[in-house]
């Protein structure tokens, strides 16, 4: 399965029509956005038909620039576009679960609650693809020059503790199109221009 993701972007219709031509012309099946979207959801209704129409199935979850009640209203609009915080979709042989929001704290208690409910019927062999706007504590993706790591602790957390083998974040420009590893993760902040990433 072959994937675009992106994230930040920040309300930028020039990104968004790059991305547009990169489905068409690398048979993207699913897209994923990390979030931040939109500047403080200035043309927020649009700029989601933008992202509704770039040519696959999309996954996508807030960020710290959108709300989740907002975001949940617009995204029914398109059958194809998911909306994922708090939730889990299964395409092919992987789980997909998304948490938006937030992006500023080391824990997020809200969180390990939700997981603790998607995931307490899951199968322990089945590969999970973590999607969150923060990214998780102590990699290449949350340092911050002058701040250390600033990720959360317990996204690591369940990325160690469950069969998680991709984890894909945003939030930190500083880290854009960094990939890591958290045992036999790969962690990945695509940036705005996005990554193409393939699950076998």
């Amino acid at each position: 399965m072959k994937l675009l993701v992106f994230t930040d972007i920040h309300g930028d219709l020039s990104t968004l029509e790059k991305l547009k031509k990169e489905v068409r012309e690398k048979h993207i099946e699913l897209i994923i956005c990390t979030g931040d979207y939109t500047f403080f959801e200035n043309h927020i209704e649009y700029l989601t038909k933008r992202i509704a129409e770039l040519g696959a199935e999309v996954l996508i979850i807030h960020g710290n620039h959108e709300y989740d009640d907002v975001m949940r209203v617009l995204c029914k609009k398109y059958k194809h576009m998911h909306f994922l915080h708090n939730k889990i979709k299964k395409i092919g042989n992987y789980t997909f679960i998304g948490h938006g929001g937030g992006g500023f704290s080391l824990k997020d208690p809200e969180f390990v609650e939700a997981m603790k409910s998607l995931t307490k019927d899951l199968d322990k062999k089945e590969k999970i693809v973590l999607i969150t706007h923060a990214p998780a504590h102590g990699t290449k993706l949350d340092m911050v020059p002058g701040y250390g790591h600033v990720g959360n602790k317990d996204y690591r957390r369940f990325i160690e503790t469950n069969n998680v083998v991709l984890a894909l974040s945003g939030h930190i420009h500083e880290s854009f199109g960094k990939e890591d590893k958290i045992g036999k993760a790969r962690v990945i902040n695509p940036g705005y221009k996005g990554k193409v990433v393939t699950l076998e």
